[in-house]
């Protein structure tokens, strides 16, 4: 058996209007050379992951994230994030967009939750989301699995940040801790690279695609690093290989140093 291999792009933050910027990046410019970027470096790859902020709260992103992605040749999983709208998202993107919900691939089992608490830039994991993320495990005796979200469960050293986490992370590690088949935990939201283990559990956070915050700030500061995004093969084993690549030539990271064709 193969094994499973995807690409994660997060925190587009489009607008409607293609040449909308936050702070000083053209977001939907900045994620079609990721796409690019990818499809010349890493495909074929078995789907794309979207782990949330699609959209700046602007509805008429999600046209441009159809743009972008419709005609990729792969399915699209999703959730939303605190820049999103739910609803509006759910109804936007259809195939090959796949919002929320349990998704099986090889070996593999992808829940992907929704941690957004409205009118609130932090998350929350609900009831219903704790109890299908449990009875997702549950089903998934034999597999091994993924489980996505948008807001980051542990601190990243930030103090801003820290504050618009995931407000009730001890409830979501109460499930995992539940079941031996979770190997790795993925996020969005915070903007920078984040790699750690919790009990043989991977966690990994991604950059965004348009602009990155400074790690370890206090307060809100951007860092310089390019726009970037991560790939991901899990394996039949359980083990999951991944690499954050980043768009700017041999821009370095906490393992690799990728070099962008000239």
């Amino acid at each position: 058996m193969s094994g499973v291999r995807l690409i994660q792009f997060t925190d587009p933050h489009l607008y409607g209007d293609e040449a909308g910027m936050l702070r000083g990046v053209a977001t939907y410019p900045s994620l079609v050379a990721a796409i690019e970027r990818a499809r010349a470096r890493d495909w074929p790859v078995d789907g794309i992951l979207l782990t949330g902020d699609l959209v700046q709260d602007d509805p008429g992103g999600y046209a441009l994230i159809r743009r972008a992605l419709g005609d990729i040749g792969r399915p699209v999983y999703c959730l939303p994030g605190n820049h999103d709208l739910p609803e509006v998202m759910r109804r936007e993107l259809a195939d090959p967009f796949i919002v929320c919900g349990t998704v099986d691939l090889g070996a593999w089992r992808i829940v992907l939750l929704d941690s957004t608490e409205p009118g609130s830039a932090g998350g929350r994991l609900s009831e219903d989301s704790l109890a299908g993320l449990d009875a997702a495990l549950a089903g998934a005796a034999h597999q091994h699995v993924l489980v996505c979200l948008h807001h980051h469960p542990v601190p990243m050293s930030s103090l801003w940040l820290d504050r618009v986490g995931l407000a009730n992370p001890e409830d979501l590690f109460r499930v995992l801790d539940a079941h031996r088949n979770v190997r790795a935990l993925l996020w969005g939201h915070v903007h920078q690279s984040f790699d750690g283990l919790r009990r043989h559990v991977r966690l990994l956070g991604t950059p965004s695609t348009c602009t990155q915050f400074l790690p370890r700030s206090d307060q809100f500061a951007l860092d310089r690093r390019p726009p970037a995004y991560r790939t991901l093969e899990l394996r039949p084993d359980g083990t999951v290989h991944t690499e954050v690549v980043w768009l700017d030539p041999c821009a370095a990271h906490s393992r690799h140093s990728v070099c962008s064709a000239a």
